[in-house]
Protein backbone atom coordinates (compact mmCIF):
# COMPACT_ATOMS: atom_id res chain seq x y z
CA UNK A 1 0.00 0.00 0.00
CA UNK A 2 0.83 3.26 -0.65
CA UNK A 3 2.65 5.67 2.22
CA UNK A 4 -0.67 7.70 4.09
CA UNK A 5 -0.06 11.25 4.32
CA UNK A 6 -2.57 13.12 5.97
CA UNK A 7 -2.68 16.93 4.84
CA UNK A 8 -4.29 19.63 7.50
CA UNK A 9 -5.78 22.62 5.60
CA UNK A 10 -5.68 25.63 7.61
CA UNK A 11 -8.25 27.95 8.06
CA UNK A 12 -6.02 30.45 6.42
CA UNK A 13 -5.23 27.94 3.74
CA UNK A 14 -9.47 28.14 2.65
CA UNK A 15 -10.08 31.56 3.36
CA UNK A 16 -7.32 33.87 3.07
CA UNK A 17 -7.55 37.61 5.04
CA UNK A 18 -10.04 40.11 3.94
CA UNK A 19 -11.14 37.76 1.55
CA UNK A 20 -15.18 37.72 1.65
CA UNK A 21 -17.21 34.69 2.88
CA UNK A 22 -19.57 34.03 -0.17
CA UNK A 23 -19.40 30.75 -1.44
CA UNK A 24 -17.92 31.55 -4.87
CA UNK A 25 -14.69 32.76 -2.98
CA UNK A 26 -14.58 29.49 -0.81
CA UNK A 27 -14.62 27.50 -3.76
CA UNK A 28 -12.33 29.30 -5.59
CA UNK A 29 -10.16 28.92 -2.69
CA UNK A 30 -10.56 25.08 -2.46
CA UNK A 31 -9.59 24.51 -6.27
CA UNK A 32 -6.29 26.36 -5.24
CA UNK A 33 -6.00 23.81 -2.01
CA UNK A 34 -7.04 20.82 -4.05
CA UNK A 35 -4.49 21.44 -6.71
CA UNK A 36 -1.65 20.85 -3.74
CA UNK A 37 -3.90 18.13 -2.21
CA UNK A 38 -4.17 16.28 -5.42
CA UNK A 39 -0.31 16.20 -6.82
CA UNK A 40 0.40 14.52 -3.55
CA UNK A 41 -2.41 12.12 -4.04
CA UNK A 42 -1.53 11.44 -7.48
CA UNK A 43 1.60 9.19 -5.16
CA UNK A 44 0.09 8.65 -2.10
CA UNK A 45 -2.66 7.53 0.05
CA UNK A 46 -4.13 10.97 1.16
CA UNK A 47 -6.47 11.96 4.05
CA UNK A 48 -7.40 15.91 4.11
CA UNK A 49 -8.61 17.85 7.35
CA UNK A 50 -9.55 21.22 7.29
CA UNK A 51 -10.12 24.32 9.20
CA UNK A 52 -14.00 26.22 9.85
CA UNK A 53 -14.06 29.09 11.92
CA UNK A 54 -15.08 31.30 9.88
CA UNK A 55 -18.03 29.53 8.29
CA UNK A 56 -19.21 28.61 12.19
CA UNK A 57 -18.81 32.19 12.47
CA UNK A 58 -21.26 33.27 9.53
CA UNK A 59 -23.64 30.25 10.67
CA UNK A 60 -23.87 32.03 13.64
CA UNK A 61 -24.99 35.07 12.25
CA UNK A 62 -27.07 33.40 10.02
CA UNK A 63 -29.25 32.04 13.02
CA UNK A 64 -29.25 35.56 14.86
CA UNK A 65 -31.42 37.28 12.40
CA UNK A 66 -34.19 33.99 12.70
CA UNK A 67 -35.24 34.99 15.98
CA UNK A 68 -38.10 32.77 15.98
CA UNK A 69 -35.86 29.61 16.63
CA UNK A 70 -33.07 29.57 19.21
CA UNK A 71 -29.72 29.17 17.76
CA UNK A 72 -28.67 25.77 16.80
CA UNK A 73 -25.76 24.48 19.46
CA UNK A 74 -21.94 24.63 18.28
CA UNK A 75 -21.73 20.80 18.01
CA UNK A 76 -24.57 20.90 15.24
CA UNK A 77 -22.88 23.98 13.60
CA UNK A 78 -19.86 22.81 13.87
CA UNK A 79 -21.50 19.43 11.75
CA UNK A 80 -23.27 21.85 9.46
CA UNK A 81 -19.88 23.47 8.39
CA UNK A 82 -17.95 20.03 8.06
CA UNK A 83 -20.39 18.81 5.59
CA UNK A 84 -20.11 21.91 3.78
CA UNK A 85 -16.52 22.34 3.44
CA UNK A 86 -16.30 18.85 2.91
CA UNK A 87 -18.60 18.67 0.08
CA UNK A 88 -16.80 21.47 -1.31
CA UNK A 89 -13.27 19.92 -1.37
CA UNK A 90 -15.24 16.62 -2.06
CA UNK A 91 -15.89 18.13 -5.80
CA UNK A 92 -12.78 19.29 -7.00
CA UNK A 93 -11.14 16.32 -5.47
CA UNK A 94 -12.99 14.09 -7.84
CA UNK A 95 -12.30 16.83 -10.53
CA UNK A 96 -8.36 16.81 -10.42
CA UNK A 97 -8.72 13.03 -9.73
CA UNK A 98 -10.96 11.38 -11.79
CA UNK A 99 -10.01 8.15 -11.50
CA UNK A 100 -9.90 7.72 -7.72
CA UNK A 101 -12.64 7.50 -5.22
CA UNK A 102 -13.28 10.71 -2.75
CA UNK A 103 -15.21 10.60 0.56
CA UNK A 104 -16.45 13.30 2.58
CA UNK A 105 -16.94 11.45 6.08
CA UNK A 106 -18.87 13.71 9.12
CA UNK A 107 -16.35 12.88 11.73
CA UNK A 108 -17.08 12.57 15.36
CA UNK A 109 -14.24 12.95 17.77
CA UNK A 110 -15.00 11.56 21.67
CA UNK A 111 -14.19 14.17 24.12
CA UNK A 112 -14.05 13.63 28.15
CA UNK A 113 -16.84 15.63 30.22
CA UNK A 114 -14.14 16.08 32.71
CA UNK A 115 -11.61 17.87 30.69
CA UNK A 116 -10.38 20.88 32.73
CA UNK A 117 -11.28 23.16 29.50
CA UNK A 118 -15.21 23.08 30.51
CA UNK A 119 -14.30 24.77 33.75
CA UNK A 120 -12.13 27.50 31.56
CA UNK A 121 -13.81 28.24 28.18
CA UNK A 122 -11.03 30.34 26.50
CA UNK A 123 -11.51 29.94 22.67
CA UNK A 124 -12.86 32.51 20.69
CA UNK A 125 -16.38 31.60 18.35
CA UNK A 126 -18.72 33.20 16.58
CA UNK A 127 -19.39 36.87 15.51
CA UNK A 128 -18.29 40.18 17.86
CA UNK A 129 -21.28 42.07 19.42
CA UNK A 130 -21.03 45.10 21.31
CA UNK A 131 -20.98 45.47 25.75
CA UNK A 132 -24.71 45.57 25.29
CA UNK A 133 -25.34 42.40 22.93
CA UNK A 134 -22.40 40.83 24.82
CA UNK A 135 -23.85 41.21 28.29
CA UNK A 136 -27.53 40.26 27.10
CA UNK A 137 -26.09 36.88 25.73
CA UNK A 138 -24.56 36.04 28.49
CA UNK A 139 -27.19 36.57 30.88
CA UNK A 140 -29.78 34.93 28.31
CA UNK A 141 -27.83 31.97 27.46
CA UNK A 142 -25.09 31.58 29.76
CA UNK A 143 -22.71 31.93 27.75
CA UNK A 144 -19.48 33.24 28.77
CA UNK A 145 -18.05 36.57 26.74
CA UNK A 146 -14.74 37.88 26.46
CA UNK A 147 -13.83 40.98 25.42
CA UNK A 148 -11.66 41.36 21.42
CA UNK A 149 -10.52 45.18 22.10
CA UNK A 150 -12.37 47.54 23.74
CA UNK A 151 -16.02 47.39 22.03
CA UNK A 152 -16.38 43.94 20.82
CA UNK A 153 -16.97 40.84 23.07
CA UNK A 154 -17.31 37.10 21.34
CA UNK A 155 -18.14 34.30 22.99
CA UNK A 156 -15.53 31.85 25.00
CA UNK A 157 -16.03 28.09 24.43
CA UNK A 158 -14.28 24.66 25.73
CA UNK A 159 -11.43 23.53 23.65
CA UNK A 160 -10.82 20.01 25.19
CA UNK A 161 -8.26 17.54 23.99
CA UNK A 162 -9.42 15.12 21.52
CA UNK A 163 -9.21 11.65 22.48
CA UNK A 164 -10.25 9.01 20.29
CA UNK A 165 -12.01 9.28 16.92
CA UNK A 166 -15.69 7.28 16.34
CA UNK A 167 -14.88 6.85 12.74
CA UNK A 168 -11.45 5.93 12.58
CA UNK A 169 -12.20 2.15 11.93
CA UNK A 170 -14.41 3.37 8.62
CA UNK A 171 -11.48 5.62 7.52
CA UNK A 172 -8.76 3.29 7.61
CA UNK A 173 -10.87 0.93 5.61
CA UNK A 174 -11.84 3.82 3.25
CA UNK A 175 -7.89 4.37 3.12
CA UNK A 176 -7.05 0.85 2.90
CA UNK A 177 -9.39 0.70 -0.24
CA UNK A 178 -7.37 3.68 -2.10
CA UNK A 179 -10.00 6.42 -1.27
CA UNK A 180 -9.02 9.96 -0.86
CA UNK A 181 -11.22 10.70 2.42
CA UNK A 182 -11.51 14.51 3.57
CA UNK A 183 -12.59 14.20 7.67
CA UNK A 184 -12.71 15.56 10.85
CA UNK A 185 -12.87 19.16 9.47
CA UNK A 186 -12.64 21.79 12.48
CA UNK A 187 -11.30 19.79 14.57
CA UNK A 188 -14.32 17.17 14.46
CA UNK A 189 -17.39 17.34 16.11
CA UNK A 190 -16.99 17.48 20.08
CA UNK A 191 -18.98 14.61 21.47
CA UNK A 192 -18.73 12.97 24.97
CA UNK A 193 -19.57 9.07 25.36
CA UNK A 194 -21.22 7.77 28.44
CA UNK A 195 -20.28 4.01 29.63
CA UNK A 196 -23.47 2.55 28.64
CA UNK A 197 -21.81 3.84 25.08
CA UNK A 198 -24.46 6.85 24.63
CA UNK A 199 -23.18 9.52 22.28
CA UNK A 200 -24.00 13.25 22.83
CA UNK A 201 -22.63 16.46 21.38
CA UNK A 202 -20.83 18.85 23.20
CA UNK A 203 -20.74 23.13 22.87
CA UNK A 204 -16.71 22.95 22.66
CA UNK A 205 -14.12 23.64 19.53
CA UNK A 206 -11.39 20.80 19.23
CA UNK A 207 -7.72 22.43 18.38
CA UNK A 208 -8.04 20.99 14.46
CA UNK A 209 -4.32 20.72 14.59
CA UNK A 210 -3.96 18.31 17.40
CA UNK A 211 -7.64 16.21 16.46
CA UNK A 212 -5.27 16.20 13.02
CA UNK A 213 -1.95 14.74 15.05
CA UNK A 214 -4.46 12.47 16.57
CA UNK A 215 -6.13 11.06 13.35
CA UNK A 216 -2.65 10.95 11.70
CA UNK A 217 -1.19 8.59 14.78
CA UNK A 218 -4.21 6.25 14.63
CA UNK A 219 -4.34 5.85 10.98
CA UNK A 220 -0.20 5.01 11.23
CA UNK A 221 -0.05 8.04 8.88
CA UNK A 222 3.66 8.74 7.57
CA UNK A 223 3.34 12.17 7.40
CA UNK A 224 1.57 14.78 8.69
CA UNK A 225 1.46 18.10 6.58
CA UNK A 226 0.14 21.11 8.81
CA UNK A 227 -0.89 23.88 5.60
CA UNK A 228 -1.42 27.42 6.38
CA UNK A 229 -0.20 31.03 4.53
CA UNK A 230 3.45 31.37 5.70
CA UNK A 231 6.15 29.41 4.46
CA UNK A 232 7.74 28.00 7.67
CA UNK A 233 7.92 28.30 11.34
CA UNK A 234 9.76 31.39 12.77
CA UNK A 235 11.81 31.37 15.04
CA UNK A 236 12.42 35.08 16.54
CA UNK A 237 8.87 36.20 14.83
CA UNK A 238 8.17 40.12 15.19
CA UNK A 239 11.94 40.81 15.66
CA UNK A 240 14.88 41.78 13.46
CA UNK A 241 16.18 38.50 13.63
CA UNK A 242 13.49 36.22 12.70
CA UNK A 243 14.44 33.67 10.40
CA UNK A 244 12.58 30.42 9.22
CA UNK A 245 13.25 26.97 11.07
CA UNK A 246 14.06 24.28 8.69
CA UNK A 247 14.42 21.04 10.42
CA UNK A 248 14.47 20.18 13.85
CA UNK A 249 13.42 17.30 16.67
CA UNK A 250 10.35 17.89 18.69
CA UNK A 251 12.72 18.22 22.18
CA UNK A 252 14.18 21.48 20.44
CA UNK A 253 11.20 22.97 19.00
CA UNK A 254 9.24 23.04 21.92
CA UNK A 255 11.61 25.12 23.91
CA UNK A 256 11.15 28.19 21.34
CA UNK A 257 7.73 30.48 22.18
CA UNK A 258 4.82 31.03 19.28
CA UNK A 259 2.01 32.51 19.03
CA UNK A 260 -0.35 30.50 20.53
CA UNK A 261 -3.64 31.16 18.74
CA UNK A 262 -1.73 30.39 15.26
CA UNK A 263 1.33 28.31 14.64
CA UNK A 264 1.37 27.18 18.48
CA UNK A 265 -0.78 24.40 17.97
CA UNK A 266 0.46 23.49 14.45
CA UNK A 267 4.34 22.68 16.53
CA UNK A 268 2.18 21.05 19.49
CA UNK A 269 0.34 18.73 16.97
CA UNK A 270 3.82 18.61 14.74
CA UNK A 271 5.64 17.70 18.02
CA UNK A 272 2.91 15.09 19.24
CA UNK A 273 2.62 13.53 15.90
CA UNK A 274 6.14 12.60 15.77
CA UNK A 275 7.18 12.06 19.10
CA UNK A 276 3.96 9.26 18.74
CA UNK A 277 5.89 7.36 16.17
CA UNK A 278 5.29 9.23 13.09
CA UNK A 279 7.57 9.26 10.06
CA UNK A 280 7.23 13.35 10.05
CA UNK A 281 6.02 16.38 10.17
CA UNK A 282 5.95 19.58 7.53
CA UNK A 283 4.50 23.06 8.27
CA UNK A 284 4.16 25.77 5.55
CA UNK A 285 2.56 26.99 2.30
CA UNK A 286 -0.44 25.25 0.64
CA UNK A 287 1.42 26.31 -2.60
CA UNK A 288 4.46 24.49 -1.20
CA UNK A 289 2.75 20.97 0.17
CA UNK A 290 4.22 18.66 -2.60
CA UNK A 291 8.01 20.29 -1.49
CA UNK A 292 7.35 20.32 2.10
CA UNK A 293 6.88 16.38 1.74
CA UNK A 294 10.30 16.39 0.24
CA UNK A 295 12.02 17.96 2.75
CA UNK A 296 13.11 20.82 0.85
CA UNK A 297 10.58 24.16 2.00
CA UNK A 298 8.84 24.37 5.26
CA UNK A 299 9.50 23.44 8.51
CA UNK A 300 10.72 19.43 8.77
CA UNK A 301 9.83 18.23 12.46
CA UNK A 302 11.60 14.50 13.16
CA UNK A 303 13.42 12.53 15.28
CA UNK A 304 16.74 12.01 15.28
CA UNK A 305 17.98 9.64 12.71
CA UNK A 306 14.55 9.21 10.56
CA UNK A 307 15.43 9.27 7.07
CA UNK A 308 13.45 10.95 4.24
CA UNK A 309 14.35 9.10 1.58
CA UNK A 310 10.95 7.18 1.69
CA UNK A 311 9.32 10.58 0.63
CA UNK A 312 9.72 10.89 -2.87
CA UNK A 313 8.15 8.56 -5.40
CA UNK A 314 10.69 10.03 -8.33
CA UNK A 315 13.88 10.98 -6.08
CA UNK A 316 15.29 10.28 -2.75
CA UNK A 317 14.40 12.97 -1.37
CA UNK A 318 17.67 15.38 -0.40
CA UNK A 319 18.14 16.73 3.40
CA UNK A 320 18.77 20.85 3.14
CA UNK A 321 22.04 21.16 3.53
CA UNK A 322 23.56 24.02 6.05
CA UNK A 323 22.01 27.13 6.24
CA UNK A 324 23.11 30.53 6.84
CA UNK A 325 22.10 32.93 10.06
CA UNK A 326 23.77 36.18 11.00
CA UNK A 327 26.71 36.60 13.84
CA UNK A 328 23.88 38.17 16.12
CA UNK A 329 21.38 35.70 15.10
CA UNK A 330 23.90 32.90 15.47
CA UNK A 331 24.71 33.68 18.87
CA UNK A 332 20.90 34.46 20.18
CA UNK A 333 20.21 30.65 18.36
CA UNK A 334 23.18 28.82 20.02
CA UNK A 335 22.15 30.83 23.52
CA UNK A 336 18.83 29.45 23.26
CA UNK A 337 18.92 25.55 21.17
CA UNK A 338 22.89 24.60 21.14
CA UNK A 339 25.18 24.29 18.32
CA UNK A 340 23.72 26.32 14.68
CA UNK A 341 25.61 25.10 11.46
CA UNK A 342 27.01 28.54 10.02
CA UNK A 343 28.52 28.40 6.35
CA UNK A 344 31.45 31.03 5.19
CA UNK A 345 29.09 33.19 3.66
CA UNK A 346 26.51 33.13 6.76
CA UNK A 347 29.92 34.88 8.74
CA UNK A 348 30.28 37.67 6.04
CA UNK A 349 26.53 38.46 6.03
CA UNK A 350 24.49 41.44 8.24
CA UNK A 351 21.14 40.08 7.27
CA UNK A 352 19.56 37.02 9.27
CA UNK A 353 18.39 34.07 6.81
CA UNK A 354 17.43 30.87 8.10
CA UNK A 355 18.66 28.08 10.41
CA UNK A 356 18.65 24.61 11.05
CA UNK A 357 18.57 24.04 14.54
CA UNK A 358 20.37 20.92 15.51
CA UNK A 359 19.55 17.41 15.26
CA UNK A 360 21.76 16.08 18.10
CA UNK A 361 20.59 15.55 20.82
CA UNK A 362 20.59 18.59 22.86
CA UNK A 363 23.71 18.64 25.83
CA UNK A 364 22.32 17.68 29.32
CA UNK A 365 19.24 15.17 27.59
CA UNK A 366 19.71 11.54 28.21
CA UNK A 367 16.86 10.50 26.26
Amino acid sequence: MNPTVVIALGGAALLRHGDSLEAGVQRANIVRAVRSVAKIASTHNVVVTHGNAPQVALLSLQAEAYAQVPPYPLDVLGAETEGMIGYLIEQELRNFLPKREVVSLLTQVEVSPDDPAFKNPSVLTGPAYNQGQAQNLAQKRGWKMMAVNDQLWRRAVPSPEPLRILELAAIRQLVTAGAVVVCAGGGGIPVTVTPQGIVRGVEAVIEKDYAAALLAREIGATALLLLTDVDAAYEAWGTNFKRPIRETMPELLRKISFAPGSMMPKIEAACRFVKAGGGFAGIGLLEDAALILEGSRGTVVRNSGVSLDFISRKQSAKQPGPTTISRAAAKQAVKQSGPTTISRAAKRSAQPASMTLPLTKPPGKTK
